[in-house]
């Protein structure tokens, strides 16, 4: 028995607020922009149950898949603010494939989540595309995801975004950073603003204390607030992937949520600790406008914020150089910001010199 659709008469679902009819449009639309992402292991096209990927692990001894799962978080709410939607799926992508680079991973697949209170297709589009961005740049296909219609648990013009990312490794090439030792040095590489952690306090100090808008022109930074709070998260697969074919690294830590002061021991061995110094970098003008005008502590900057490094990777003091002249000829910046020394029992993981 075939079932007979009612005219043009909206359906109960429809009436509810879930326009299925939309999402149908949606995935075609995207059809394109994912199309883009895709490598040779992807088996299947976008709009199925699954995603499917096949692996070639003939030049691995010991493969191993890596994955991380993340979202954007409150910087969501600029982009709500500025109603500009193409950057945070970039913020997304980098979020979840940094967090596995770290590990010695090379993405392979990423999926996301996007969670609306009505689905506006423009507005998602925009954010696929910058998902899209975000894959090509980190060498990694879209194969799939899902996109929920959820009136009355989002507001019209809100969403939420989550994504997944799946990598590989040969075994013998993790990083764990147990190898990490005594003399060893760190190297910071720049990060390209605030990246997407800590904007709960950064609302609170440019909107709630200074009253701030966010079209305001900031001379500080060059353009207006929106702008600079908004600049996506950089992405370091290239940038790790091309230092670990001529280098030894012994260490890599994603400068995320918890700053400067909970990632690096992350990776440190237990008698190992970081000593970074301060005086080696110059954070970016909007985390020192920050600090001054929300009169925020030097210890809760370090705990919040990358504060213009990205990572920290831990070489040995005889490519020290070397690494920095091949970070450099890529564009990146980069700084020797310290190194390891000797733990005692009840020392601090991570100390820093040259705060005032």
């Amino acid at each position: 028995m075939s079932i007979k659709k009612p005219g043009d008469q909206k359906s109960p679902y429809a009436q509810a607020g879930v326009d299925i009819e939309a999402g149908n449009r949606f995935v075609e639309l995207i059809k394109p922009i994912v199309g883009k992402t895709q490598t040779p292991g992807v088996i299947t096209n976008i709009g199925g149950f699954a995603g499917l990927f096949s692996l070639h692990v003939q030049h691995m001894k010991n493969p191993v898949l890596v994955s991380s799962t993340d979202g954007v978080g409150t910087k969501l709410k600029i982009a709500f603010m500025l109603d500009k939607h193409d950057t945070v799926g970039l913020d997304l992508v980098a979020m979840c494939v940094n967090d596995i680079v770290v590990q010695g991973a090379s993405p392979l697949f990423f999926l996301d989540y996007i969670s609306m209170g009505f689905l506006d297709e423009n507005k998602a589009v925009e954010i696929v595309k910058g998902i899209a961005t975000g894959c090509m740049e980190a060498k990694c296909s879209l194969i799939g995801g899902e996109t929920a219609e959820m009136p009355g648990f989002y507001s019209k013009d809100e969403y939420d975004l989550a994504g997944f990312v799946v990598g590989i490794a040969d075994n013998e090439e993790l990083l764990d950073g147990s190898e990490i030792a005594v003399g060893h040095r760190l190297i910071g590489i720049g990060s390209s603003g605030l990246h997407s952690n800590g904007y709960s306090l950064v609302r609170k100090i440019f909107f709630d204390d200074l009253k701030m808008s966010i079209s305001d022109h900031v001379p500080d930074f060059g353009r207006t607030l929106g702008e600079e709070l908004l600049e996506p998260t950089r992405i370091y697969a290239r940038t790790i992937e091309n230092l670990r074919k001529n280098f030894h690294l012994y260490g890599i830590s994603h400068i995320t949520g918890g700053g400067l002061i909970e990632n690096p021991p992350r990776i440190l061995p237990s008698r190992c600790k970081a000593i970074i110094d301060t005086t080696t970098w110059i954070p970016h003008p909007v985390f020192q406008y920050m600090k001054k005008a929300g009169h925020v502590s030097d210890h809760d900057m370090m705990l919040t914020f990358n504060n213009g490094l990205g990572m920290l990777i831990v070489v040995n003091e005889e490519e020290t150089d070397e690494v920095l002249l091949r970070l450099k000829a890529m564009g990146e910046e980069a700084y020797c910001v310290g190194g390891i020394e000797a733990r005692e029992e009840n020392e601090d993981a991570v100390q820093f010199v040259g705060l005032e």
